[in-house]
C-alpha cells in the first residue's frame, strides 16, 4: 500500500474514532488496528499523535466546509443562502452519530495543552465566520450581522451536541430570520 492510501486509511480510522469517542480515549494502537496500517507505517506518517490530530482536524475542516458550501449554494437568493446555513446545520445535527462540533470537542479536550488543536479550532471557526461574512456581504447587509449569525450557529452546535437534538438549528434559524428582517429595516 502506498503512502497516500495508508494516510487516507489512517485518517479515516482516526476520524471515526476521535469524533465518536474523543481524542484522549483513543490510542495509536487502536488507530493502527482500525486502519489496517502497521504501527511502523503509522508512525512514519504521523510521528506523534498531535500531528495526527492536527491532520484529522484539517481534513475534517475541508470536508465540513465543502459540504456546507455545496448545500448553501443550491439557493439563489442571497438571504435564503444565509438561512440555508441553519438548514444545513439541522440536517447535520440529525445525522446518525452526530456528536457535536469536532473543533469544539477537540478544543475542550486539548485546547489548553495543545497549541496545534487550539490553532486548528481557531482557524476553523475563523473560516466559518468569514464564510458567513461573505454571505452577509452578498446580501448587502451590515457586516456586524455576520458576528451575530456566527454566535447563533455556534450556540446551536453546542446545544445540539449536548442534547442530541437537531432542534437548536431550527431555533437559531428563526432567530437568524428575525435578525435579517431587522437588518432590512
Amino acid at each position: 500500500m502506498d503512502s497516500a492510501v495508508a494516510r487516507e486509511r489512517v485518517l479515516d480510522a482516526a476520524g471515526t474514532l476521535f469524533y465518536g469517542r474523543g481524542i484522549q480515549s483513543v490510542g495509536m494502537d487502536e488507530i493502527r488496528g482500525a486502519s489496517g496500517v502497521s504501527l511502523k507505517r503509522l508512525y512514519a506518517l504521523f510521528p506523534a499523535k498531535d500531528q495526527l490530530v492536527e491532520a484529522y482536524l484539517e481534513r475534517r475542516d475541508t470536508l465540513w466546509r465543502g459540504r456546507l458550501a455545496e448545500y448553501v449554494e443550491r439557493h439563489a437568493e442571497p438571504q435564503e443562502r444565509i438561512l440555508a446555513v441553519f438548514d444545513h446545520l439541522h440536517r447535520w445535527f440529525g445525522e446518525p452519530g452526530f456528536r457535536g462540533c469536532a473543533w469544539i470537542n477537540a478544543y475542550g479536550e486539548l485546547g489548553a495543552s495543545s497549541d496545534r488543536v487550539a490553532a486548528q479550532a481557531r482557524a476553523h471557526k475563523s473560516a466559518f465566520r468569514a464564510y458567513l461574512g461573505s454571505l452577509v456581504a452578498d446580501a448587502g447587509l451590515p457586516e456586524r450581522l455576520a458576528d451575530q449569525l456566527t454566535l447563533l450557529a455556534e450556540g446551536a452546535m453546542v446545544t445540539a451536541g449536548i442534547f442530541h437534538s437537531p432542534e437548536p438549528a431550527l431555533q437559531a434559524r428563526e432567530a437568524a430570520a428575525a435578525l435579517l428582517a431587522a437588518a432590512r429595516g
